[in-house]
């Protein structure tokens, strides 16, 4: 094979993950009191747009979740030989932005190196300047045709981007009057700023895409590497940190919560003391001693990480757990209150009159309908720990710094900020990577929140 699969722990758990959502649509659909908020959902354009959006990083951080070793030639005894290196399918994808390192800073766009350097001349002196790039705009005969070239570039790769769109609307609407429908349909307006903003997207990726090519499109940082590359790698690091949370308060929270306000009595007295002494600890120092003791038993068991990649991937499931493991007591909180009202439902009354297992009724009728708080509450948390996970990598007590993250992209930038010239390119490409990820996640999460709450 040419390649050798690699499964990482967290990817073990997002392939789960998307099987569980995929077993969530299935049964979604065919009950009509779940179909129905999600309709309503899907006829918001704030939501449709939004989704749009949180679909291109879902696919960037799938793409990279799809681990393996490439073939490294044959040893002496004919069998296929795999590099020590584990790659993604997105660093294939994106190889030449991998592969294309300079010596230091570089500005988006640039042609030059961001600080002088002394250089020999050819007659035996020395001057003072700026460096030429190795691969940024170095196809250029002068660079003063720079920002044409740009603008032309980008045209054509935005042309690109719209051709793709095109082609993806045709197979979508094959009958012209499908098409008519959906831009004169009242009813289909979700359906048209979906449309639109994957224009937009497309528009803007194809034109990246051409750009990328020859230049850096978000510079360099201080070892070369490329900002953009950087910052692409980033996302699978806030979805991880975003999704296998939830995986992990997810069941303390539902089923404490529910059991507290269903039992009350000394089962309340207990989980309600539990969760109200885990909130009392201060988050940040229990997730930094957490960190310190993984750090150490990583330093004394060596042998269990056979590379670089599993070594961080570790440390990313481990800051997952901890960050699971203080933020389950909120949503804890919520459904204890909801389940403290649905035992007074008179068919909860019912069940417990005709003898039903208390255990049974949780699972049938309280669980059922406190659902909607959680699923409001997951989707309004995701942006949180997307942030959260950049407030512990800036305190460096969070993801491995060998990890690709926009807390570890912030981190490495903030001492640039004093230089002068400022370097301030890796800085705002993780703000804005993180900015559109959050900001698409709050939309939806409106919307989300509207069509679920039972009020």
């Amino acid at each position: 094979m040419p390649f050798q699969p690699v499964i990482l722990a967290t990817d073990a758990l997002i392939y789960l993950l998307v099987l569980v959502i995929v077993g969530f649509v299935a049964y979604a659909r065919r009950q009509p009191h779940l179909l129905a908020p999600w309709q309503q959902v899907a006829r918001s354009r704030v939501a449709m747009g939004a989704w749009v959006v949180i679909v291109l990083y879902l696919f960037i951080g799938l793409s990279d979740t799809l681990h393996f070793r490439l073939a490294d030639g044959q040893d002496a005894t004919g069998q296929t030989r795999y590099a020590t290196q584990v790659v993604s399918l997105l660093d294939v994808m994106a190889d030449s932005l991998r592969e294309r390192r300079e010596k230091t800073y570089s500005a988006p766009f640039a042609t030059h190196l961001y600080s002088r350097e002394t250089i020999d001349l050819p007659d035996g002196g020395q001057q003072r300047t700026y460096p030429p790039l190795r691969y940024g705009g170095q196809h250029l005969a002068d660079p003063a045709d720079r920002t044409w070239d740009i603008i032309w570039r980008g045209l054509v790769g935005a042309a690109s981007g719209l051709a793709v769109f095109m082609l993806l609307l045709l197979l979508r609407y094959r009958r012209r009057a499908a098409l008519g429908e959906l831009w004169c349909a009242p009813e289909r307006a979700a359906s048209r700023t979906a449309w639109a903003v994957l224009a937009g997207l497309c528009l803007l990726v194809g034109a990246v895409i051409s750009l990328s090519m020859v230049y850096h499109v978000l510079g360099t940082d201080k070892v070369g590497e490329d900002v953009l590359y950087q910052a692409l790698k980033s996302v699978r690091t806030g979805l991880v940190i975003g999704t296998l949370t939830t995986l992990v308060m997810l069941p303390a929270a539902l089923l404490l919560g529910a059991m507290a306000g269903y039992f009350r009595g000394w089962v309340d007295d207990i989980i309600q003391y539990l969760y109200t002494t885990l909130s009392s600890v201060p988050g940040v120092l229990l997730i930094a001693a957490a960190i310190l003791m993984m750090q150490v038993y990583m330093s004394n068991h060596p042998a269990e990480f056979t590379s670089l990649t599993e070594r961080s991937d570790f440390r990313l499931l481990f800051l997952c757990l901890i960050l699971g493991l203080t933020s389950w007591t909120s949503l804890c909180r919520l459904l204890r209150g909801e389940a403290l009202k649905l035992r007074q439902m008179d068919y909860v009354q019912a069940a417990q009159t005709l003898g039903v297992g208390h255990f049974t009724i949780l699972w049938r009728h309280i669980v059922p309908n406190v659902m909607h708080i959680v699923l409001i509450v997951i989707v309004l948390d995701f942006s949180g720990l997307v942030l959260a996970e950049a407030v512990l990598s800036y305190i460096n007590i969070g993801v491995d710094p060998n990890t690709y993250s926009w807390g570890n992209m912030i981190n490495s930038a903030r001492l640039e900020l004093a230089r002068e010239p400022v370097v301030w390119w890796s800085l705002t490409a993780a703000f804005g990577f993180m900015f559109v990820l959050v900001l698409a996640a709050n939309l939806l999460a409106d919307a989300v929140r509207d069509a679920f709450d039972p009020r």
